[in-house]
């Protein structure tokens, strides 16, 4: 009787943790899924967090990996798809969020590495220029793909070509991650850390 209702206890913490699993997290009034899919393979959120300035919301942010992981250089070394999900929380002239990336790109690479990814900052900022203003609420997705490249998606959807070089997208994520983040509770949140 004892091992039938310890077995019992067992499926029942296994269910619990699954269904605390599927959760939606919520950040700021946006759910972030949890797992996710991103072409095909599942994803789990490592952390989601709100980049503020100054004392404003700006947007918030949740990072999905193949597993858990809780310092940059282990995101980096995770092979599997990756996905950063943005949502706006207020409106904002999205040629400047594109200047924000090339400048965050820059800060966190030594001259060589951000010269040699120039033709790809441009593009991207090219990318956000073209919707000229991101409203409250609108998403847009950075996906690192195996085999593909980074794919960024704006409001539902993916903007031309996939970027091809992991540099790049690596780059992309030190915007969030590098060693002078954005936003420090940000990168702490995206970690998983309690903030």
């Amino acid at each position: 009787m004892k091992i039938r209702y310890n077995n019992l206890a067992a499926a029942w913490a296994a269910l619990l943790a699954c269904a605390a699993l599927a959760q939606p997290v919520t950040v700021a009034d946006v759910a972030y899924p949890n797992p996710t899919e991103v072409q095909g393979s599942k994803l789990v959120l490592n952390g989601a967090g709100v980049r503020y300035k100054a004392v404003f919301k700006v947007y918030t942010a949740g990072l999905y990996l193949e597993k858990k992981a809780s310092t940059p250089q282990e995101v980096a070394t995770l092979a599997g798809a990756k996905r950063l999900s943005v949502t706006m929380l207020r409106d904002i002239d999205s040629r400047e969020l594109g200047k924000l990336f090339s400048r965050g790109m820059e800060d966190n690479l030594d001259k060589a590495s951000f010269s040699k990814l120039i033709p790809g900052v441009l593009r991207m900022s090219q990318i956000f220029s073209e919707h000229k203003k991101l409203q409250a609420g609108d998403q847009f997705m950075i996906d690192w793909v195996p085999g593909t490249g980074t794919v960024i998606t704006v409001k539902g959807q993916p903007q031309g070509e996939p970027f091809k070089e992991p540099e790049f997208f690596h780059a992309l994520m030190g915007i969030w991650l590098g060693q002078q983040p954005a936003d420090w509770k940000l990168k702490d949140a995206l970690l998983g850390k309690p903030t």
